[in-house]
């Protein structure tokens, strides 16, 4: 464990604050986390590296910087509601329960879903929920969210999301084609759906989204 501490560290300092990561919840968050445990068990010498890594099912786990970006973008406080679309191996929604009181999120494969939820329940972050669903419709029943975040890619940004949001949310969500996009930031400004700002993260690549709002299978 110390061994596993050591290389947080270090992921920390070199992938994270020396590229602009400086809020200070998301960088305990991620020191907290022990990110070996989310990844496949033949790839754990490869946790702390700087790139995604497979999780079997097709899917990634993110890079580690992309999970700090996206996850300071939402401007989170600990009173917050957040929705997660894409649970994949469990480690961003891992991250968030750092840092808020409540996570949802919405897994299309059961299989990871599951995977997840054990990790979860290892860790005592019962302050997660986990769907099996498409995720491209968001969660009505617990809706409105203060924050969400799409971790697979989407053509256009999901309009189920958008309405799901208070005023005030935020939504990050990656969009573009399936091999190459933009990380947007969108904050809803006001009860009308269409009154939302736009900021750009910067290039990504990401699995696509799947479903209703998202990419055909």
């Amino acid at each position: 464990m110390d061994r596993y501490r050591k290389q947080r560290a270090r992921m920390i300092e070199t992938q994270l604050m020396a590229r602009g990561i400086t809020d200070a919840g998301v960088l305990k968050a991620m020191e907290n986390v022990p990110r070996h445990l989310f990844v496949d068990e033949g790839l754990i010498d490869q946790a702390y590296s700087d790139n995604p890594l497979p999780i079997g099912e097709k899917q990634t786990i993110s890079q580690p910087y992309i999970v700090a970006l996206m996850t300071q973008g939402l401007e989170l406080n600990r009173k917050d509601r957040v929705l997660e679309i894409g649970t994949g191996s469990g480690y961003q929604a891992a991250i968030l329960a750092q840092l808020v009181d409540r996570v949802f999120s919405i897994e299309r494969i059961a299989a990871l879903a599951s995977r997840a939820r054990k990790i979860f329940d290892q860790l005592n972050y019962y302050n997660v929920a986990i769907r099996v669903g498409d995720g491209s419709y968001g969660w009505k029943e617990e809706a409105p969210f203060d924050a969400i975040i799409t971790t697979a890619a989407a053509p256009g940004v999901p309009k189920y999301l958008i309405e799901q949001l208070v005023v005030g949310g935020r939504l990050i969500v990656p969009v573009g084609g399936r091999d190459v996009q933009t990380l947007y930031k969108w904050t809803r400004l006001s009860e009308n759906i269409n009154d939302i700002k736009k900021e750009d993260l910067g290039g990504c690549r990401f699995v696509s989204l799947i479903g209703e709002s998202g990419w055909k299978e």
